[in-house]
Formats: structure tokens, sequence, C-alpha cells
């Protein structure tokens, strides 16, 4: 599907320095948050109290959320659990209040407002535990990582596997970085995301990459600079339609899918936007920079001899 064709390529390239040193600005601002702010990790990270409340009828989650929040608890998560009468809440660990006293508090304050409503489990998350989600969450990003080098090391060439994941860790540094500037929660929902942001943008770069090798193998007399002007410009109303489609699907997790969706949907805004950006101006230029040529992708086989040529097998 093609809703438009632009006549004209677009000469991306001819900027890409100006937009790969912003890329790199703003890397490296992402890196420093990183650094000094950290990340505000949620209670699957830093255990804390995990509660199952079951009600007679319907529960209604956001006036339980309004209440324990009402308790003084920061960051409070609040969802549904199987069915629209249970209810999950994760509480942060409170120094000098102990598992019980907390979700003591939170029923006492439950059964004012609705005196049906009965704990169903208790349990404390460890910090052991939040320690030994982070170390597997870490794994599972540095096997997508090593999967993806390989993955495009073998369709493509190296030099494209190089940019390509240079590009793309640069999408989850700044999400990352995003989340440590303002503080967001980081949850196992965020991880989530930026582990389907990196699938999502390495996509894009796939989609580049091989038009820029068709083009390699159909226009010969055009420059390396000409071939992938003309492969991200003939791409373009594939990228909108894609990107604009998925990305109307995360604004309404973000705006109508309430607090339990709002992060890992913001995540996935972020990566989306900016994996765009990174396919076309980082991964693309990174590419260009390492000196990818026509004879890395079009591979020439020797030329097969005519048997009715009377000159085959001469030696001049």
């Amino acid at each position: 599907m093609e809703f438009f064709k632009i006549r004209r390529d677009i000469p991306f390239m001819r900027n890409a320095l100006v937009f790969n040193v912003i890329s790199f600005l703003t890397f490296a601002a992402a890196v420093f948050f990183l650094v000094t702010r950290g990340l505000h990790l949620s209670v699957e990270f830093t255990g804390g109290t995990v509660m199952q409340v079951s009600y007679a009828q319907t529960a209604e989650v956001e006036r339980v959320r309004q209440t324990v929040a009402g308790l003084g608890f920061s960051d409070v998560q609040v969802q549904n659990f199987g069915t629209a009468r249970d209810v999950m809440i994760r509480l942060p660990a409170q120094k000098g209040v102990s598992s019980a006293q907390q979700s003591e508090r939170v029923m006492t304050a439950l059964k004012a407002q609705d005196p049906t409503v009965a704990l169903s489990r208790t349990e404390f998350v460890g910090p052991q535990v939040g320690e030994e989600l982070a170390t597997d969450g870490l794994k599972a990003l540095g096997m997508v990582v090593l999967g993806i080098v390989i993955y495009l090391a073998f369709r493509f060439e190296w030099k494209f596997a190089v940019a390509a994941i240079i590009a793309n860790l640069h999408d989850v540094v700044i999400i990352l970085g995003f989340f440590a500037f303002f503080q967001w929660e980081f949850s196992l929902a965020v991880l989530a995301a930026v582990l389907a942001v990196l699938g999502y943008s390495v996509n894009e770069s796939v989609v580049i990459f091989d038009r820029i090798r068709e083009n390699f193998r159909r226009y010969r007399k055009m420059s390396t600079v000409e071939i992938i002007d003309n492969a991200i410009t003939s791409t373009i109303s594939r990228t909108i339609i894609t990107h604009g489609s998925t990305q109307i699907m995360v604004l309404s997790m973000l705006l109508f899918g309430g607090p339990t969706l709002h992060y890992f949907a913001m995540a996935l805004t972020i990566g989306i936007c900016f994996g765009i950006y990174s396919s076309v101006f980082v991964a693309a230029a990174i590419a260009m920079w390492l000196g990818v040529k026509r004879e890395d992708l079009v591979k020439t086989g020797p030329r097969k001899e005519d048997p009715n040529d009377p000159n085959a097998g001469a030696v001049v």
C-alpha cells in the first residue's frame, strides 16, 4: 500500500553529520542522567508487599488506588488480577514498617469503604528477588542485542550489523534517559517495552538496508550516498503508514489505558519516535561512514564460459 510517492530523492545524508551530533548529545545527556539520577525502580526490583483482595462485586480499581495512595504510599500499583472482582496491590517497602503492618493498614482503609472486601493473600517480595529480576532483565537485553547482530551480519554485512546495533542501543539508552530524568517508575512492563522497541527499531533498519542492497543491484551508476537517499525516500510511505498506525494504537493505551499501562505506553511512544529517527539518520549514516559499497552486498561469481565460443579458454 502506498498512499503517496515522492518523485525526487530527499538528500538525507547531506545533513547526516548534523543529526548525528544531535544524537550524540542526546545520548550523552541520557547517560549522564542514568549515572547521576538512576532509574526509579518499581516494587518488582526493590522489594515490597504484594496483596490480593477480593470484592463481592466488580471492584472500582481507581477508587482502590486513591484510597491506598491516601495512606501515604508512593508509587502504588493497583490493577485487576484474574477477574474484575480481584485486585492486586503492590506497595513499596518502608523502613521500620513490616509487610503485615502495611497490609493491615490497607485492609482497614479498604474495609471502611466496602466491608465486603476480603484479603486473599499477602506476601513480601524481597530485594533478593528484585536483584534476580534485574539480572535476568539485563541478560534478556544482552541476548536480544547479540541475536540482532548475528542476524544482520548473516543477512547483510557486518557493517550494517554494527550500524544497526549502535542505532538500536541509541534508542534504548535514550528511553532509559527519559525515565531517569523524569524519575518515572521503571517496572517489568517498561522493560518489556524496551525489548519490544529493540525488535521494532531493527525492523525499520532491515527495511532500509534491504532497499539499499536492492538499489546497489539495480543502479550501478549511483554513488553510495545517492543509493542510501533513494532507499530511504522510497520507503517513506511505508514508514509513515506502519509507524503512524502503531503510534495511534500506543497513544490510545497512553491516554485511555490508565496508570497500569501508562509508563509501558510512554516507553513505546519514545521508542517508536526515536526508532524512526535512528534508522534513517543513525543506522544509515554509520553504514555509509563505515564504507559500505556495492561489492559488500552484491556478490559476483566467476564468469561462466560459453562452450560454443572459439576463444573460450584461450590465454591472452
